[in-house]
């Protein structure tokens, strides 16, 4: 399993627990993040169709259904809050499907180690070869591609930009997920689209 979807050794055994609830469920796990405060912890799931998009019924749906297998296997000993979100517009490319689906759009991608003396890259996605992330970049005023092994990231985001949000509007709209009453609403469905459980 990739390590953007799944990065420490307790995010990827919470992977292997839950992926199977949720492909059960007709979802895809994007991501899984165990994440630690000084008074808290919160297991937050990112999950979405394998067309993409999920609602927010769905997403209390799969709360549930995680919720109930992870009583049986405890893997987490202190109390945590279980959150199901889905990935939203300025989203995390876990896999590499990803990044061939958001060809065009603008992104910025880490490295676990340095490549040509820098870490971080920005650019417009062009694609995938093979097992290569294809990017576009300004290189002192002049437009280059690289290719990044998918092995070799740490991190990457969708950069939100004008073009990105319109079209998941555009999507949105075409699924039937909203209608023209409630484009001004969507930008803030992100904050919405999260069902939380207290554990």
């Amino acid at each position: 399993m990739s390590e953007l979807i799944a990065k420490t050794a307790i995010d990827q055994r919470m992977a292997e627990i839950i992926t199977p609830v949720i492909e059960g469920m007709g979802f895809e796990l994007v991501r899984v993040r165990l994440m630690s405060s000084a008074k808290s912890k919160t297991l937050q799931i990112m999950a979405e169709r394998p067309q993409g998009g999920v609602e927010v019924d769905e997403c209390a749906e799969i709360s549930t259904a995680v919720s109930a297998v992870l009583d049986v296997e405890d893997p987490i000993e202190d109390e945590y809050t279980l959150e199901v979100s889905s990935p939203g517009i300025d989203r995390p490319l876990t896999r590499l499907k990803d990044f061939a689906t958001f060809e065009g759009y603008e992104v910025k991608i880490e490295t676990t180690e340095m490549i040509d003396g820098q870490r971080r890259f920005k650019g417009v996605l062009a694609g995938i070869e093979e097992n290569d992330v294809l990017l576009t970049m300004d290189n002192q005023g002049e437009e280059i591609t690289i290719g990044l092994n998918f092995d070799w990231l740490s991190d990457a985001k969708l950069v939100l930009t004008d073009e990105l949000i319109k079209e998941m509007l555009r999507q949105r709209k075409a699924s039937g997920a909203i209608d023209e009453t409630q484009l001004d609403e969507t930008i803030n469905l992100d904050q919405a689209e999260s069902d939380s459980v207290d554990k």
